[in-house]
């Protein structure tokens, strides 16, 4: 019998108890909306279902709660959803299940329910160990209940990932540092330092376009980059991923690496994007972004996405764009119709600038490289 192709799941719950000023994902405030939500959970797993119709039988290697705030999700609606996804597809020994939360004492509190509704690994939006910080990032929790929730979720649940910004406006080297030493002491296998970028259309973007918001320039932006580096390497995190360090193998993110092997993945709940490999090639699936247009699409047709079939060089192009992202890069094979070959002469450039490794068989980022991986994504594809 042939191997099952493996599958991740993406659940998106879009509801949060705020709007971060920095966020552009598809969120509404979670304030009076209980019959919706419980609409929305109806949805999601006749979604899952219709999903199911698509892709056939596949090996679950992973199921991930994002958003929003998954974390305010009844957990018995967790648990509905996780059981119709496993009942779904075969899920793997090793099945990962993810779901994002929020360190607030309230969310705190949830934390046992959802590891009993068979949430195995938390990550935690930490973002700052620093109060300051967490009122200029628009956070509704301060460090006090950051460091309480982060010791409830290492006792409740058996993976522990921590989110944490850098790169904020007036953040110098020195401080980032003694920030980033003191989240490691609390233990987490996983920590997925993120640099402040401005995304247009967020409050932040409007706040740097009126000279309220100063962030740090290029070179301490730089400086900062290297400094994540060099302490989380200290302590023995591997980076696998440009803003993803894990200390082993096994703690890295099944479900992120998914995405960025290539993988198919099922995307749904409010504005969820998947990728599927079907008969007529790779289909990218969109689903509705309003949470009542996504309702009464699956309720009225069964199913609340639709579907694009990508074209191949579409196809590598986004292969390129997510390979390059981990360490082990990606396959040339899988890249050939850009024109990308050990002995291609945009290629050979790359690898003696010391943006790529000289390797035969992957196109692979240096750590130079992913200092600017856009540009280097951007010439490669050209």
């Amino acid at each position: 019998m042939a191997e099952l192709l493996p599958l991740g799941v993406y659940i998106h719950w879009p509801y949060c108890a705020r709007i971060c000023p920095y966020c552009d994902f598809n969120v509404v405030r979670d304030r009076g909306r209980s019959a919706e939500q419980a609409q929305l959970a109806d949805a999601t797993v006749a979604d899952l279902v219709a999903q199911r119709a698509l892709t056939g039988q596949r090996r679950l290697l992973s199921i991930f709660f994002g958003g929003g705030t998954p974390s305010l999700m009844d957990p018995a609606q967790v648990s509905r959803v996780i059981e119709t996804a496993k009942s779904l597809w075969s899920a793997a020994d090793d099945l990962e299940i993810s779901l994002e939360a929020n360190p607030t004492d309230a969310e705190a509190g949830r934390f046992e329910a959802l590891a009993d509704a068979g949430v195995a690994r938390l990550s935690l939006g930490v973002q700052s160990l620093h109060d300051d910080a967490l009122a200029l990032l628009g956070r509704n929790h301060d460090a006090g209940s950051a460091r309480r929730a982060i010791a409830v979720a290492a006792r409740a649940f058996p993976r522990l990932s921590i989110d944490l910004i850098y790169a904020r406006p007036g953040q110098t080297v020195e401080a980032w540092r003694a920030e980033l030493e003191e989240a490691l002491a609390m233990g987490p296998e996983h920590v997925s330092p993120y640099q402040l970028t401005i995304e247009t259309g967020t409050a932040f973007d409007r706040a740097v376009g009126r000279g309220r918001l100063v962030v740090p320039d290029e070179d301490r932006a730089h400086d900062l980059f290297e400094t994540t580096q060099a302490v989380l390497e200290a302590a023995g995190f591997d980076a696998y991923e440009v803003s993803n360090h894990a200390r082993g193998e096994a703690a890295r993110s099944r479900h992120n690496l998914v995405y960025w092997r290539g993988h198919d993945y099922v995307g749904v709940g409010p504005g969820a994007h998947g990728r599927l490999t079907l008969p007529e090639g790779r289909v990218a699936t969109t689903a509705h972004r309003k949470i009542a247009d996504y309702v009464a699409a699956v309720r009225d047709t069964g199913v609340g996405f639709e579907c694009e079939v990508l074209t191949p060089t579409d196809a590598a192009e986004e292969r390129l764009l997510l390979g390059l992202r981990i360490d082990d890069g990606v396959a040339f094979d899988e890249v050939a119709i850009l024109g990308l070959a050990p002995d291609a002469g945009k290629v050979r450039r790359h690898v003696e600038l010391g943006l790529l490794v000289d390797d035969p068989r992957r196109l692979r980022a240096t750590r130079a490289g992913r200092l600017v991986l856009d540009r280097l994504t951007g010439a490669l594809a050209t």
